[in-house]
């Protein structure tokens, strides 16, 4: 089933800010958004593939309310072949050089400086093409962070674009989180894409409330990491800032983001009771905040 929900949305920044929460309110059963927009303060458009299944009023009513829109967005539903319209956005994907040096290309299409850092990668069904400016500014801490031989958490690793630059960087190992099956299934092909296989990297869902701290293997993965990053929202941000943390060897650093600039200072808030040396940097008014873990911290 095909939607296309068209909302008068001031600014993009709201437009990402949406397509961030969908996903949560689907329950992962989103597969594609696409942005189509004219001018500043021209509608926006959102078109997203649903299953046939899924009560779509309820998952838009629920994204929009917990973003603060007033007003439900509208829009029509289209029964259409979901396999055109993933090849059309495919498509649109170029090349995106997110600093000098490091490129993120789609598959199939030749790197632009074949002596850069390139992350190949098939954005499939999942966030993280190296467009959105959140993604960006990991990429761009990611890169300050790596010596060599860390082992790097990815928090909500969607594409799997920073668990992937991170061995490309000089990580030792990567392990990549995420709530929805679909992006593991894409994250795992964009890792073979780029020659990475189960020595490097391994990719795991978010595990359950029974075994938080765990990823299957009865090992704790607590206090591991040398380096930890969500690239994920602002309210669980908020939520999960203990368990986000928890995977941080202290002293290790930590960076969050997925946020506009209105709601930094409630994150600087939660996430200085267990980091140190808090700084905030920005792009196109979107934010990352980043510390170290406190020595002392018992995040859990």
């Amino acid at each position: 089933m095909l939607l296309s929900c068209f909302a008068r949305i001031c600014s993009q920044k709201l437009f990402y800010v949406l397509v961030r929460v969908l996903p949560v309110w689907m329950k992962t059963t989103m597969k594609t958004l696409m942005l189509s927009t004219g001018a500043i303060n021209s509608d926006v458009s959102i078109s997203c593939i649903f299953d046939d299944c899924k009560d779509v009023d309820k998952c838009i009513s629920l994204a929009a309310n917990s973003i603060g829109l007033n007003e439900r967005p509208r829009y029509k539903v289209i029964k259409g072949d979901p396999l055109d319209w993933i090849n059309n956005t495919k498509e649109s994907f170029n090349p995106v050089e997110v600093a000098e040096g490091l490129w993120v290309v789609p598959e199939g299409r030749t790197p632009p400086d074949l002596q850069a850092t390139n992350i190949i990668l098939n954005p499939g069904f999942a966030f993280g093409t190296g467009e959105h400016p959140t993604t960006k500014l990991c990429l761009l801490l990611l890169c300050s962070l790596v010596k060599g031989g860390e082992l790097f958490l990815d928090y909500g690793t969607g594409s799997g674009i920073l668990a992937i630059a991170a061995i490309k960087f000089g990580a030792a190992f990567s392990v990549g989180l995420d709530v929805d099956p679909q992006a593991i299934r894409s994250a795992q092909q964009n890792a073979s894409l780029n020659n990475l296989g189960a020595d490097k990297l391994r990719l795991h869902l978010v595990p359950s409330k029974r075994c938080p701290t765990t990823f299957g293997n009865g090992e704790t993965e607590t206090q591991k990491y040398d380096v930890v990053i969500a690239n994920i929202l602002y309210y669980p941000l908020l939520e999960l800032a203990d368990h986000i943390v928890s995977y941080a060897k202290p002293g290790a650093a930590v960076g969050v983001s997925g946020i506009i600039s209105e709601q930094v200072q409630y994150i600087v808030l939660q996430y200085s009771k267990l980091l140190d040396g808090i700084s905030v940097t920005k792009m196109d008014d979107w934010a990352l905040v980043s510390g170290t873990r406190k020595r002392n911290s018992v995040a859990s």
